[in-house]
């Protein structure tokens, strides 16, 4: 909680997200003539691909059938006279893709790269006491192996300073020593002076503790000659730190004054933890001296029904969920994530590898950023590093992802630069690469005599075993020794086979499982607890996302020869963890069980529809059972069940008869597998230990009336443009079981001050859009996320075929946010 201190200051840095339009970007001479889309009001983040008609297409399973396009965003704003003789910037955090900055139609600046902040001076092209236009074109098309989004899809803020300013990113700071009694906050201050002459302003530092109590100040003088920039160092000792741990995420804040004289200061508010990082293969990764493991999920940058728009709510809605799923640990891939999204992992815990590129100098797809690669790599990488550099959760930067370059010795020369640039602007981090053995070499397969058809992925999917052979042949070993010597942990892509191997080979080599199938994780986290050179595992993924469309299905013998994606209209890559709603899958509850972080066992049921049929899961997929009890099929017909637990054996009981006995826990992959008949009623799990102990959980077939429940996230929100409710809506009986059979078209009604921003379900293969009022239940469930466009009520009134609920939340002004009512549900009537 701040205190009055922090409350008060006058901002020099605020939202520039609202009153912006887009359309269709079109050529100079086409734009006039008539018939051309109107502009689009709209506030940012926004994503302008994500309500886009998906077209079948030979190669859209990558993008989940959405098409590119060109975009224009377009806003108006008045500048006063006062301002004149300021400096006027504007930072945005991201712009998929190839951005074009114009003010007042004077093209000022670009960014390829749709992963980067970056910062545009308006001070030369503005006019003052009259409105002035900012034009911003972005696009995307063939660049990207995911869903991308387009437009500006992340924040945007406008900075009004005086000639003497933080410059961009312009306080850094570090925690270098750090014990049990006292902690040292070392703060860098960038100053830049836009004057025609030297000036001298005053830098003030404050330090808060996570109470909003002042620990630490200081203050200094530093003189900037004309033109230029300057960096002031302070270092302020603050008493018996609180530290900054997954488990305890305690924030100090640091409040930097810069004083010009009698003209207000300006001030940044810059939050960051003391922590302590180390690294060896004794201890493995340690985290404040106590060894940590990182349970790791791989997470795209979508948000589901919101398409790539980082709405700040969004991001910390995921990190919520992600850890109360059981994870400690993201890698953003791939991609460095969004300053939200770093935000949200620093307050509530979560560990972040942070990764550059997905590409270096060799394509991927016919125009992704290797077209820019050679001529922006360093100002990307510098960007990355700016923008994580005060954020605790950072603990390591990844410098790609399968780059087929780390197998020769030229690529280990790029991947050399990229390393020492990011050690030269933070040496308190460590460096990995998501490299894929099997990549690294895919040039010189054919001297192993293989051959690769259809596409690395494809490849994947279908060689099974002999990706092991591949990842721990002497030519791998050999090819990719010095780009994994540049590192300070080896990431390996579903390279689990050189675990043991390397631990040999080179035994001061840490390694870090950057990317590995959901369904080995069992076998993975054996060899993590028993070895401290394994650091952690992150599968692949911990939240289903666009794009890559199908690639966790689970096939069947009777469809034909399989895939890597699949036909439309599948949209979403069905191997996350959590569905793209927030919904927990089945694995999810089975890695938590692995983690060692769940007693009770969980019930996971096969469709009887499927009893007979062979199945052919992809690499990517882990069972097709869902956690239900509610079949529509007769009595008596045949059933599949999967149990997962940790206990060595767990009972079966239907309706209070036992089923049987099967072993479980480790020695058998933590499940057992039950072949019986379905009658409706109760199905339950009874995991018994060595000690006679006994944890249960059942399913109920849902029964009575069906009943549409409208579950609220929150009913007290803020009214700005990062806040969202997220409204879970789902068809019950009384007590609460769902009629995950039935489908309902359900519609939403937005009244008051907000907007639907979207609807969705989480079937990978619906074709509803999520910009529309109406959509399908799945599996009994749907998802509708609302968007506050000012303080009072929001009334939301959902339509079932027989049903009407109603819900109100209140949107309050920032900073009045009581605390907010949690899980506000209301029955349908």
């Amino acid at each position: 909680m701040m205190n009055e201190l922090t409350e008060n200051i006058q901002p020099t840095r605020v939202s520039f997200n609202d009153g912006w339009s887009v359309r269709p970007k079109v050529g100079f001479f086409s734009e006039l003539r008539p018939g051309q889309t109107p502009p689009e009001p709209v506030c940012l983040p926004h994503d302008a691909l994500v309500g886009s008609a998906r077209v079948p297409s030979d190669n859209g399973s990558n993008t989940g059938y959405v098409p590119g396009g060109a975009f224009a965003y377009s806003k108006e704003f008045y500048v006063p006279e006062e301002w004149n003789g300021r400096n006027i910037a504007v930072d945005f955090e991201g712009v998929y893709r190839d951005a074009m900055v114009f003010i007042n139609d004077d093209f000022v600046a670009q960014r390829p790269y749709g992963y980067s902040g970056f910062r545009v001076d308006m001070t030369p092209y503005l006019r003052y006491g009259e409105p002035n236009v900012i034009r911003v074109e972005a696009r995307a098309h063939e660049d990207s192996r995911w869903y991308s989004g387009a437009g500006i899809y992340r924040d945007v803020w406008l900075i009004v300073a005086g000639d003497a300013h933080l410059d961009y990113a312009g306080v850094q700071i570090t925690t270098p020593d750090l014990d049990g009694d006292l902690g040292v906050a070392a703060v860098a201050t960038t100053v830049r002076n836009s004057a025609a002459r030297p000036r001298t302003v005053r830098v003030k530092v404050e330090i808060l503790d996570p109470a909003g109590t002042i620990v630490a100040h200081d203050e200094s003088p530093i003189t900037v000659m004309q033109a230029q920039t300057a960096v002031l160092r302070q270092r302020l000792t603050v008493q018996a730190p609180l530290l900054w741990d997954v488990n305890d995420p305690n924030l100090y804040t640091a409040v930097i004054s810069v004083i010009d004289g009698d003209n207000e200061p300006e001030v940044s508010v810059t939050a960051f933890g003391f922590r302590t990082l180390q690294l060896d293969t004794t201890h493995g990764l340690r985290l404040n001296g106590r060894t940590v493991k990182l349970r790791g999920a791989c997470v795209h940058h979508d948000n589901g029904p919101l398409g790539a728009a980082t709405i700040r709510r969004a991001e910390e809605r995921r990190v919520e969920l992600l850890k109360k799923a059981g994870f400690n640990a993201i890698r953003s891939s791939h991609n460095p994530l969004s300053p939200a999204m770093l935000d949200a992992c620093d307050r509530l815990g979560l560990l972040v590898i942070d990764e550059a590129f997905d590409v270096w100098t060799e394509s991927k797809s016919s125009f992704d950023y290797s077209l820019r690669f050679a001529d922006w790599w360093e100002r990307d990488v510098e960007a990355m590093v700016l923008k994580d550099a005060n954020h605790p959760s950072v603990i390591m930067y990844s410098i790609g992802n399968e780059i087929p370059e780390t197998g020769n010795a030229m690529g280990a020369v790029w991947g050399r630069r990229i390393a020492e640039k990011i050690r030269q602007l933070d040496p308190t981090r460590f460096i990995t690469n998501g490299m894929n053995p099997m990549v690294s070499v895919i040039h010189r397969l054919a001297e192993m005599g293989r051959n690769i058809e259809g596409g690395v992925n494809s490849a994947m999917n279908q060689m099974g075993d002999m990706m092991k052979d591949i990842a721990t042949s002497d030519l791998v070993t050999a090819s990719t020794e010095e780009s994994f010597a540049i590192l300070d942990v080896a990431g390996l892509n579903y390279g689990e086979s050189r675990y043991e191997l390397d631990r040999g080979l080179f035994p001061n080599r840490l390694i870090v499982g950057t990317e590995t199938f959901p369904g080995k994780i069992s076998d993975n986290w054996a060899a993590i607890e028993r070895h401290p050179h394994l650091i952690g595992d992150f599968t692949w993924t911990g939240w289903d996302y666009l794009g890559e469309a199908g690639i966790g299905r689970v096939n069947y013998a009777d469809e034909g020869p399989q895939s890597f994606g699949a036909p439309f209209p599948w949209r979403t890559a069905w191997c996350g963890d959590i569905d793209i709603t927030g919904h927990r899958r089945p694995v999810s509850y089975f890695r938590e069980t692995v983690f060692g972080l769940r007693a009770q066992p969980y019930i996971a049921v096969h469709p009887p529809s499927n009893f007979a049929r062979e199945a052919r899961p992809t690499q990517w997929s882990f069972s097709d059972a869902i956690a239900t009890w509610d079949w529509d099929v007769a009595e008596g017909t045949p059933i599949r069940i999967e149990v997962y637990s940790a206990a060595p054996e767990v009972e079966l009981q239907i309706n209070g008869q036992s089923v049987g006995v099967q072993a479980a826990g480790a020695d058998n992959g933590f499940k057992a597998v039950f072949e019986t008949e379905f009658a409706a009623g109760e199905v339950t799990a009874i995991a018994r230990s060595a000690n006679g102990s006994y944890e249960s959980w059942s399913l109920s077939t849902p029964v009575g009336l069906c009943k549409l429940r409208v579950r609220a996230d929150r009913t007290v929100i803020e009214a700005s443009d990062g806040d969202l409710v997220y409204l879970e809506m789902s068809l019950e009986d009384d007590k609460g079981h769902i009629f995950t059979h039935e489908t309902e078209s359900l519609s939403v009604l937005v009244e008051g001050q907000g907007v639907l921003q979207g609807l969705g379900n989480g079937n990978p293969q619906s074709q509803d859009s999520f910009r529309s009022k109406v959509c399908n239940t799945y599996e009994g469930r749907a998802l509708a996320i609302l968007r506050p466009t000012g303080a009072g009520e929001i009334t939301v009134t959902v339509r079932g075929a027989d049903q009407t609920t109603a819900i109100t939340i209140t949107a309050l002004k920032p900073n009045t946010v009581a605390t907010a009512a949690v899980a506000h549900d209301e029955p349908g009537t």
